[in-house]
């Protein structure tokens, strides 16, 4: 819900070529409540303030000289990120209505007006767009957590198999080859038995931010689950950039972390997949199989298992 200090902090502009009605209108505005009120008579700088300041609401005067309130509809629509036009139109001919509201206005006025019509209509308008921006905002932080791990802020695996599936689609189109790194900390359910889970979530963040850290900008780390992370390598054309970066990883892991004035060791076990075709499920079956062959020969190491056709590839393409 919205309450009236919301609405009379909402951003207002006035527009219009007559320096009388501008003050008319800010002081009945100013007597209703509003306290963020800016104007100009100069309607070419309407679409350069709105840019800068987003205002929730825009009085629009339509009879203008030099640029009226059409042409400025105009300039802020090419503005527009999204289908709401801030604009309540004045004018002092009524068969401009219709073409206001072609034009974008969310509403209009008729001149000469009531002041309490147009206080209703603005209060309206600006309930109605605070409600629009309040959902917006609501509906992208939704998108993010849908996408994201809450915990680390990394990509979950929602997000992964689409950044995989991406990869892959530009593996193919450049005759390159992919590489996933599924990596599992060694010990750690030992860490959140020891130290307590809260501990246990802050060495997961820290652990985050040091593959992060390590891997290159166009690449993907995700978590997907309690201590397991995924890496996602790009627009490969040798085995030993692979190798690389999975001893980086391994190193950046294993160097001490300080939690609550204690020094923390773990390290972590790599099972690598590589494969220019597969497809997201494959890779990731691939990489856990890997993994397990990782663990299973002493941990704190990485494993590669890559099919014979992905090898063939990077030796064909080295070749050439």
């Amino acid at each position: 819900m919205l309450s009236e200090e919301d609405i009379h902090s909402a951003k207002i502009l006035i527009v219009d070529d007559s320096q009388d009605n501008v003050r008319l209108m800010l002081a009945v505005l100013e007597q209703d409540g509003y306290v963020n009120v800016s104007d100009t008579t100069k309607p070419q700088d309407v679409a350069e303030l709105h840019r800068l300041n987003k205002f929730d609401l825009i009085l629009l005067d339509i009879q203008m000289p030099m640029m009226d309130g059409f042409k400025v509809m105009k300039a802020l629509q090419d503005l527009a990120q999204d289908a709401w036009l801030p604009v309540l139109a004045i004018t002092a001919h009524p068969d401009h209505r219709i073409s206001a509201l072609e034009a974008g206005a969310m509403d209009f006025m008729v001149k000469p007006f009531h002041l309490d019509e147009i206080l209703h209509r603005i209060h309206n308008m600006l309930e109605v767009r605070l409600l629009f921006n309040k959902a917006t905002r609501n509906g992208d932080a939704m998108y993010q957590l849908a996408l994201h791990d809450p915990l680390t802020g990394l990509p979950n695996r929602r997000l992964l198999d689409d950044r995989i599936s991406i990869a892959l689609a530009h593996a193919r189109r450049d005759r390159t080859l992919v590489a996933l790194m599924y990596m599992d900390l060694d010990g750690f359910k030992q860490i959140n038995d020891t130290m307590g889970h809260g501990h246990g979530d802050e060495l997961l963040q820290l652990v985050s931010q040091r593959l992060v850290a390590t891997a290159r900008s166009e690449d993907t780390v995700a978590r997907i689950g309690g201590d397991e992370f995924v890496l996602v390598m790009g627009n490969l054309t040798n085995l030993q950039d692979v190798h690389a970066t999975a001893q980086k990883m391994i190193n950046a892991v294993g160097n001490p972390y300080t939690i609550c004035d204690a020094e923390v060791n773990i390290t972590a076990s790599i099972g690598i997949s590589l494969s220019g075709t597969a497809p997201a499920e494959g890779l990731i079956q691939l990489a856990d199989a890997a993994l397990y062959e990782a663990k299973r020969n002493g941990k704190n190491r990485y494993h590669v298992d890559a099919p014979p056709c992905a090898t063939d590839a990077f030796q064909q393409r080295n070749l050439q």
